[in-house]
């Protein structure tokens, strides 16, 4: 077979064609064999993925984690074989029978993409729209990450230098998430982004005039982005020439992201189903996988076809990859040479280690002071700041509310943004009111490494990125949420942003640990405890989202024990205890102050302040029993929040001073009131607890 280019533009032989065909009848026999998925996007987008794993990408199928590659994301993650086939090819790991075992149990070929179950998927993918936002966080990354290590090398010289490539479909482009990160993308002129739209016209309802007719080039335009269209070939085929022109012409705009429109026919080229719905989420058949191995020539009855030549040819990107890594280490060490000091800090953050001291920083407050949780957790994000570099975040919008401004002088913005704190490489992030894109970008952020983000809102709104929590909590990413205004505690605003359900709600997601600390003191110590869990091994980090208060709450001794998720607050005088009170957050005083009432009628009473529920379940049976003494069946929890998460903690005989309907506009402290969180209401909740336990 010729390997003679067909242009000189980009070297394309017949081998590669070959070898993009190869990747169409893959994708078809992987979804007959199963016999369901989404085979006609990858069969279609096979030439612009095979362009990037082969012609234009810096990556090392050899080491996937090489932190000099380039990152893509496969933002329509129902495509899953367009990335599949690529990392079989190019010799990242996977092999023949891992896309012959596709969408089957114990696969390393799941039904979407899964980061850290799969060598070389970034991120995980499925739900439209987040890897548009996951691959906007990981391009703002890169460049904090350049700023922290190598802020004055000339554009384009740095080791810290990539690209962040990603491939969207008309779904991802649908989300709301999408246009979201794309504003911000705009806004932030992160030129080291490409963005590739897979602009098929099909989605699963059929033809995409059943629900769009905007002019998604124009609207990208209008985000600040640098946009071309690339036109298919006579045949309908995406052209690999074409892509390639306009990728390297986008990597050369530094001033602005790119996105490339690529029209294509879902499909192509087999002879029936190219161009309809039934080819995006059903198998072919068994005749229309035939007929498209005739037209390319393909033996009909073979299935799962690989030539020698063809797979010998495309494993050359390992030798390709080890070179352009070499070439990279030879700049890297140079940098490490010329940059002694910022190299150990490297290292440092490389290893997922804290600064020497770090802990020491930390603010102590105050006993007896009524401090919001909120300004507690700010001045705990100050005080860290100056002491660790690589963390760094903001807000959607809620900066002054949230208190998560961790420096006034810098701003993350780009050059020319006329604020006088605009700083490329600053560390306080304006994410703007966009919650959803906000959680997915900070995936991304946390996916690409080397730096470590927190993002805030109000708790009400964590509805809008609950999404992308999910995913955190999937992936085990360590990012922390800032949710603040955690209950009818924020007054006057009312019910809209009074949340209720959402503290039991975000529990229920797997991985998620919700801290939602009493005081100032446990606000320090649950970031103190988040910082300790920071990790880079796959499977171990965890997301955090801290619920905190508007309004100030008494202050009291610190106890490190609150970093084991629930601990004795107040032990009972007089005795063993009869009863014991649970409580977090704002309620945590309310409890106190219903034990001195009922230590006042003789009854030994023991309050356990249960900040985080995840960290309390994860201390051996021996530590919760001595929190929660099994012989005490009289018990009280109270939480300004529906109670879900209490009954397996009360018991039969407990009860639970909860919120079980929606708040209302008026002072929070009338509203503590006329709900039902007063001191009296829990002792009264205590003595029925008494009397049932001794039923």
């Amino acid at each position: 077979m010729s390997t003679k280019p067909t242009t000189t533009d980009l070297e394309w032989t017949e081998l590669d064609q070959r070898a993009v065909d190869t990747a169409r009848v893959l994708a078809a026999d992987a979804v007959q064999k199963v016999g369901n998925g989404h085979p006609g996007t990858a069969m279609s987008l096979a030439p612009a993925a095979y362009t990037l794993f082969q012609k234009v990408m810096r990556h090392d199928p050899a080491d996937a984690d090489w932190v000099g590659r380039d990152r893509f994301v496969l933002s329509a993650g129902h495509s899953s074989l367009t990335l599949y086939t690529q990392l079989y090819l190019a010799g990242f790991g996977l092999e023949l029978d891992d896309l012959k075992s596709f969408r089957t149990w114990g696969s390393k070929t799941p039904g979407h993409p899964e980061y850290g179950h799969t060598t070389g998927v970034e991120t995980t993918t499925g739900p439209l729209g987040q890897g548009v936002a996951n691959a906007v966080g990981m391009a703002m990354a890169a460049r904090y990450e350049r700023g922290l290590f190598d802020p004055e090398a000339a554009e384009g010289t740095s080791p810290f230098d990539h690209f962040v490539y990603c491939i969207a479909g008309d779904g991802c482009l649908q989300e709301g998430i999408s246009a979201e990160a794309s504003s911000l993308a705009g806004h932030q002129k992160l030129g080291n982004l490409v963005l590739l739209w897979d602009d098929n016209h099909i989605s699963i309802e059929g033809d995409t005039e059943t629900a769009v007719s905007e002019d998604t080039v124009k609207r990208y335009e209008a985000y600040g982005w640098h946009v071309q269209r690339v036109a298919p070939k006579a045949d309908g085929d995406l052209d690999p020439n074409a892509i390639h022109a306009a990728i390297q012409e986008a990597k050369k705009v530094t001033d602005r992201p790119s996105f490339i429109a690529m029209r294509s026919i879902i499909a192509w080229p087999a002879p029936n189903a190219q161009n309809t719905e039934a080819a995006h989420g059903s198998a072919l058949g068994d005749d229309e996988v035939a007929a498209t191995k005739r037209v390319l020539g393909f033996d009909p009855e073979k299935s799962f076809e690989v030539a020698d030549e063809v797979i010998a040819h495309t494993r050359q990107a390992l030798e390709r990859g080890r070179a352009a890594r070499a070439v990279w280490e030879k700049t890297f060490q140079q940098w490490r040479d010329n940059n002694p000091e910022r190299a150990a800090e490297y290292d440092r953050i490389a290893k997922g280690e804290l600064p020497t001291g770090w802990e020491e920083k930390i603010p102590v407050f105050e006993t007896g002071k009524g401090v919001a949780t909120r300004a507690a957790s700010g001045k705990v994000l100050q005080a860290l700041g100056a002491v660790i570099p690589e963390l760094w975040g903001g807000s959607a919008d809620l900066a002054g509310s949230n208190n998560t401004t961790i420096d006034k002088t810098s701003s993350f913005l780009p050059a020319g943004n006329p604020l006088p704190e605009a700083d490329p490489y600053g560390r306080t992030v304006h994410f703007g009111i966009r919650e959803h894109a906000m959680a997915a970008e900070m995936n991304g952020i946390a996916l690409h490494g080397n730096t470590r983000i927190y993002g805030g809102t109000f708790l009400v709104f964590s509805d809008y990125m609950r999404n992308a929590v999910r995913l955190s909590a999937l992936m085990h990413l360590p990012v922390t949420y800032v949710w603040t205004h955690d209950s009818i505690g924020l007054g006057e605003d009312g019910p809209t942003h009074q949340p209720v359900e959402h503290l039991a709600s975000l529990r229920a997601i797997p991985g998620l640990n919700v801290v939602r600390p009493a005081d100032a003191n446990e606000t320090a110590v649950a970031w103190r405890e988040i910082l300790r869990r920071w990790t880079k091994e796959f499977g171990k980090g965890q997301p955090h989202g801290l619920a905190l208060t508007r309004q100030g709450v008494p202050t009291y001794e610190p106890n490190e024990d609150a970093a084991k998720g629930g601990y004795v607050l107040f032990e009972a005088d007089g005795g063993e205890p009869q009863v014991v009170l649970i409580a977090t957050g704002s309620e945590v005083h309310v409890a106190v102050e219903a034990r001195e009432q009922l230590q006042a009628d003789g009854v030994p009473t023991r309050v356990v302040s249960m900040p985080c529920v995840e960290w309390f379940e994860q201390q051996d049976q021996g530590y919760r029993d001595s929190v929660l003494p099994p012989s005490v069946r009289a018990r009280v929890a109270v939480e300004a929040g529906i109670g879900l998460t209490w009954h397996k903690y009360v018991g039969d005989a407990g009860r639970i001073v909860s919120l079980e309907h929606f708040g209302a506009s008026a002072d929070g402290k009338l509203l503590f009131q006329e709900f039902g969180f007063t001191a009296e209401n829990v002792a009264a909740a205590a003595r029925e607890s008494l009397t049932a336990a001794q039923r």
